[in-house]
């Protein structure tokens, strides 16, 4: 079995070891097994470590049967003898801050609201718990994070004790352990006790601070998500960078910025109105130029356009404001937008026995596509297999069969 360095000194950074071998995974992945490690395995939330072996980058680091794999950028050509290992630091370092401080806000809500953490993620920017929660107010993570800043000042010795089951039963315990022997406590005194296996510094203050930046509901359970440590300065340094912009932009002062901004949406949704109703108003002349090219058939006049990349949004709102000025008409608008043609047909209410959806059913299979609607209004679109005039056509065809009016 490996010996875990880790444990004995979360601070050591470099290690001389043995391989004991060396072996590739089911899926090629190179791995080396030590006689003793400094690497920390991904477990209990915590990610693995990384570094280097002899000079070879190690990507990966985990437990298979209950044994310790280093998995390497490329394959080893270490062959019995010592190595020298080095892990990343600065990442260990990283890890070390996240995890106490998720003990540290875990307790924080356990003692304050009752709240039991069950579960806990240290992803590569934030970390995240999962509280026993339905909601959580603003006033109570104020509390959890002034709470946790707190101990954190306070610099509390994080002493780590292994014991057995029967020990640990003595002290008031977060949760109960997940293992019945050589049970390994993180002990922050008269405030956390809990089992654990991963890496801490030796004392609260190393955490520096913790941040509650959101929550959200996950799966009846409240998914709460923060970082401590250096990741504080760093999402420090990320908002004051876009802050800096959006002061610059908005050519407002950060005290004043959501004024600014509040003005700016309130402008913008007055100009977008503007221009919807400019719009409106050129499809209503649009449509009123169109009727006058209306083709008297049996029953109903008929209307044809064919466009070039116009949305289908737009044809549809100008073929019902054009069966709305004419309800006698029937309009066609086919558009060719890319390698898609788009198909939309309305009637007005005095158009006779018109049923497009029938039309439709009969010509969209010819594009490939599909569509759908009511007798008097469809959609629909294909592949450009045809010209839109070819296209409109068909479909002129097979309306004129399906209007009994038309016999």
């Amino acid at each position: 079995m490996t010996e875990k360095l880790f444990y004995e000194d979360a601070y050591k950074t470099s290690f001389d070891a043995c391989i004991v071998d060396v072996g590739t995974d089911e899926v090629g992945r190179n791995f080396v097994v030590l006689d003793r490690t400094v690497f920390y395995p991904e477990g209990g939330g915590q990610p693995f470590d990384t570094g280097w072996i002899s000079g070879e980058r190690v990507l990966d680091v985990q437990t298979v049967d209950g044994v310790i794999r280093h998995y390497l950028e490329k394959e080893p050509e270490l062959k019995g003898g010592q190595v020298q290992g080095q892990i990343d630091w600065e990442r260990r370092y990283d890890h070390m801050q996240q995890h106490a401080g998720q003990h540290i806000l875990s307790a924080a809500f356990e003692e304050l609201f009752g709240l039991k953490t069950t579960s806990f993620h240290l992803g590569e920017e934030t970390v995240t718990i999962d509280l026993e929660a339905d909601s959580l107010t603003e006033e109570m993570l104020e509390q959890a994070e002034k709470k946790a800043n707190q101990i954190m000042l306070e610099n509390r010795p994080i002493e780590i004790k292994w014991m057995t089951l029967e020990e640990a039963r003595r002290y008031p315990l977060r949760k109960q352990p997940a293992v019945e022997e050589d049970i390994r406590l993180v002990i922050i005194p008269e405030f956390d006790y809990s089992g654990c296996g991963g890496t801490h510094p030796r004392h609260t203050g190393e955490v520096m601070a913790v941040k509650l930046l959101k929550w959200e509901r996950q799966r009846q359970q409240a998914r709460l998500e923060f970082v401590c440590g250096w990741r504080v300065l760093k999402q420090l340094g990320q908002k004051q960078t876009v802050l800096r912009e959006l002061s610059r932009l908005l050519n407002s002062p950060q005290p004043k910025m959501a004024e600014a901004a509040a003005q700016l949406l309130g402008e913008k949704k007055a100009l977008q109105t503007a221009l919807e109703e400019v719009k409106e108003e050129l499809l209503n002349y649009e449509a009123q130029e169109l009727l006058m090219q209306v083709i008297q058939k049996k029953g109903y006049q008929l209307l044809v356009q064919v466009f070039q990349q116009r949305p289908i949004q737009e044809l549809q709102k100008l073929a019902r404001l054009a069966v709305e000025k004419e309800a006698t008409a029937v309009v066609l608008f086919v558009a060719e937008n890319g390698e898609k043609l788009q198909l939309t047909a309305a009637s007005g209410h005095q158009a006779g026995q018109v049923d497009l959806k029938q039309a439709a059913a009969a010509v969209f299979p010819l594009i490939k596509g599909k569509g759908g609607g009511q007798p008097r209004f469809i959609q629909g679109g294909g592949q450009r297999v045809m010209s839109g005039m070819e296209l409109a056509e068909k479909f002129e065809h097979a309306l004129e069969e399906a209007v009994p009016s038309a016999d």
